[in-house]
C-alpha cells in the first residue's frame, strides 16, 4: 500500500482550509484531500526530499495535471525556501483553494487560468527550517536547511568566479538536496515563467542578482537581456497589490520605486534560484517579498492575503505573454533542442526547444526577428509582430518549419564533373 493511500485514508472528509500557519503535517493533509477530491484538475507529486526527509510536495492545478499538453505553458509558484519566511507558504494554499473552489463553482477567471495554463504550487521548499522557524519578524533561525545552508546562495551561477562553480552539472553534485530537487525538477518540466515568494520586505525584485562587471553591468543595476519584460513582471505584481507600487519602505531599508528593484542593484547575491531559472532552465523568475514581518501573527494572514490576491492572479496571467509553438524540421517531425534567438537579445545559454521542440518566449508587443538555428538545416530567420496575449489567455502561436540544410561541396563537384560534357554538348550544336 503506497504512502499516498495511507496519507489519504487518514485525511478528515470535511476539512477545510482556515487563516492560520499549518504544520508540515497539516499542509501535507491539506494537498493530498485536493488532490483526492479533485482528479480531473488536481495532480500531487514529490520532487524529492529534505535533509530530514521530508516530502517536497508540488500540487500541479490544470485540465491536464499529471502531463504537459503542447501549447499549454508551465507556470510555478514557489515559497518558504528560507524556513522563517512563512507568508508566501500560506498565501500559495489559500490560492490554491480559491482556485479550486472557483474551478468547481464554474466562475469564469478560474476556468480561463485552468484552461489555459498548468499551474504548478510548491508551497514550502525548506520544510526543515519552517520545523525550528522562531515566530520573529527579523531573527533568522529558521532561515537554513537542516544542514545550515542557505539555499538561495546555493544554485550554479553563471558569474561566478571560477568555472566550476559555473558548471550546473558540476555544481549540482555538491548542491543541497531541496537545491538539487528543484534543480531535477527544471529538467523535467518546461517552466515559462515562476515567482520565488520571501518576506522581510515588500518589493518585486528581478534579475540578474549578480553580476562579473561584464556588459550586463548597467549603473548599479545587473541587466538581463531581457531586462523591459521583467521589469512589466516585476510592475504587474506591485502595481495589482494593495500598496506594494507605493514604495512604503520595512524600517530602515530604501524605499524601493514603484514597489521594484533590480536584484543586483539592491544588493548582490551568488548562487540565487532567480538567476538560475533564468540562465540555465529559460523560465523567466520574479522574487517577491510579500511582507516586511517575516512570520507576523496568524491574525495578519488575511490581510495579507487581500494585499496579495489580486497580485498573484494577475502575475500568473503573464505566463501569456509574447509568443510560443514548435520548430518542426524539413520533414514535419519536432525539432528538439533547437535554438530559438530573438534579435538583440543574446542570452548567456541560448533559448532552445524541449524535447517536443516547442518553445516559449515572452516578450512585450513589438515587432521581433527570430533565428533558428537546428542541425542539418539552413538558418531560419523570420520577422513579425507579436501583440500582447495575456488578456485572450494566450501567447501568439508561431511554428518555425526548417528546410534541408543543401551540401555545397558535393554541389560543387557535381557541377565540376559534368562541366565537361555540357561543353562539348554545346560545341556540338554549334559546329553542327
Amino acid at each position: 500500500m503506497s504512502q499516498l493511500f495511507l496519507l489519504v485514508t487518514l485525511v478528515p472528509a470535511a476539512m477545510m482550509l482556515d487563516f492560520g500557519y499549518h504544520s508540515n503535517k497539516e499542509m501535507e493533509r491539506y494537498l493530498l484531500r485536493v488532490n483526492d477530491s479533485n482528479p480531473d484538475i488536481a495532480h500531487l507529486y514529490s520532487i524529492g526530499r529534505s535533509v530530514a526527509g521530508q516530502e517536497l510536495w508540488v500540487l500541479a492545478l490544470g485540465r491536464s495535471p499529471r502531463r504537459h499538453v503542447v501549447g499549454v505553458p508551465e507556470f510555478k509558484y514557489v515559497a518558504n525556501m528560507h524556513g522563517n519566511e512563512v507568508v508566501g507558504r500560506e498565501l500559495l494554499l489559500r490560492l490554491v483553494d480559491e482556485l479550486v473552489a472557483g474551478y468547481r463553482a464554474n466562475e469564469s477567471w478560474s476556468l480561463q487560468i485552468l484552461h489555459s495554463t498548468r499551474v504548478h504550487f510548491l508551497p514550502s521548499m525548506n520544510p526543515d527550517g519552517f520545523d525550528v522557524a522562531d515566530s520573529n519578524c527579523y531573527l533568522s533561525q529558521g532561515r537554513f536547511n537542516r544542514n545550515g545552508v542557505d539555499l538561495n546562495r546555493n544554485f550554479p551561477d553563471a558569474f561566478a568566479e571560477r568555472r566550476e562553480e559555473r558548471d550546473p552539472e558540476r555544481a549540482a553534485r555538491e548542491a543541497e538536496v531541496e537545491v538539487r530537487a528543484v534543480m531535477g525538477w527544471l529538467r523535467t518540466e518546461t517552466f515559462v515563467l515562476s515567482a520565488n515568494l520571501h518576506g522581510g520586505a515588500l518589493v518585486a525584485s528581478y534579475a540578474y542578482d549578480n553580476s562579473n562587471g561584464g556588459g550586463e553591468l548597467v549603473g548599479r543595476a545587473s541587466l538581463t537581456p531581457d531586462d523591459d519584460v521583467f521589469v512589466h513582471l516585476a510592475k504587474v505584481y506591485s502595481h495589482n497589490h494593495a500598496h506594494m507600487h507605493q514604495g512604503e519602505t520595512c524600517g530602515d531599508q530604501p524605499p524601493f520605486r514603484e514597489g521594484i528593484t533590480n536584484g543586483y542593484q539592491w544588493y548582490p547575491l551568488s548562487g540565487g534560484m532567480q538567476d538560475y531559472n533564468y540562465v540555465w532552465a529559460q523560465c523567466l523568475e520574479v522574487t517577491l517579498e510579500v511582507s516586511c514581518c517575516k512570520f507576523p501573527p496568524a491574525d495578519r494572514l488575511p490581510v495579507l492575503w487581500t494585499d496579495n490576491r489580486k497580485s498573484l492572479l494577475a502575475f500568473l496571467r503573464q505566463v501569456h505573454l509574447g509568443v510560443k509553438g514548435r520548430v518542426l524540421d524539413a520533414s514535419g517531425a519536432a525539432a528538439p533542442n533547437a535554438a530559438v534567438e530573438v534579435s538583440g537579445r543574446r542570452n548567456i545559454s541560448p533559448f532552445k526547444t524541449d524535447r517536443r521542440g516547442e518553445y516559449y518566449r515572452l516578450l512585450l508587443p513589438g515587432n521581433y526577428t527570430f533565428t533558428v538555428r537546428f542541425p542539418g538545416h539552413q538558418i531560419l530567420t523570420q520577422t513579425f509582430w507579436v501583440p500582447y496575449g495575456p488578456d485572450g489567455n494566450s501567447a501568439l502561436t508561431h511554428d518555425f518549419l526548417l528546410r534541408r540544410a543543401v551540401d555545397t561541396s558535393s554541389a560543387r563537384c557535381r557541377t565540376a564533373a559534368t562541366w565537361p560534357l555540357a561543353a562539348l554538348a554545346a560545341m556540338l550544336a554549334l559546329y553542327g
